[in-house]
């Protein structure tokens, strides 16, 4: 089999990797470029494990082919921090205990700052409805739910609004 080549950008780093048509994003993750923060759940988009952000919309990355990167700015779980420093959302996760088994919460945390990316005030009703598509077999949602809220209240105070 050919393979493609793709240029993007991965956690705001120009990247360039070659692909067989049929490999989806998270196995070009994975398997080629060596981030495996991204999990694979389901393989059919109902778990919400490999959560990633591309051109600013949550997909998951075991729905996507990695030849559809092309041309895209993806983020993923890597990409979240700012070197040793804590996004607010993964910071506000440790401190509300919002995992356990740690499976679903890099894609829950991607979700979250998706969501806060496009607001720093959500309801807890946008909250809900920008994880509804993230499981998670171990905390319940109570926790999770608790940090994403107390992660907007911070970014809005670094905001000054």
């Amino acid at each position: 089999m050919s393979k493609h080549h793709v240029t993007t950008t991965i956690n705001g780093e120009p990247m360039e990797y070659l692909c067989e048509a049929q490999q989806t994003m998270l196995d070009v993750l994975r398997d080629e470029l060596g981030l495996t923060g991204s999990k694979e759940g389901c393989s059919s988009g109902d778990c919400g494990a490999c959560t990633i952000i591309c051109d600013g919309n949550i997909i998951c990355s075991c729905l996507m082919l990695g030849v559809e990167a092309e041309g895209r700015a993806i983020t993923t779980i890597e990409g979240i921090a700012q070197g040793d420093k804590l996004h607010p959302v993964q910071q506000k996760f440790l401190e509300h205990a919002a995992l356990q088994c740690g499976f679903c919460t890099p894609g829950l945390i991607v979700a979250a700052k998706a969501l806060l990316d496009t607001t720093l005030n959500p309801t807890e009703e946008e909250a809900r409805y920008w994880l509804a598509g993230n499981l998670c077999r171990c905390t319940g949602y109570d926790k999770i739910l608790r940090a994403v809220m107390d992660a907007a209240s911070v970014m809005r105070a670094e905001a000054g609004q």
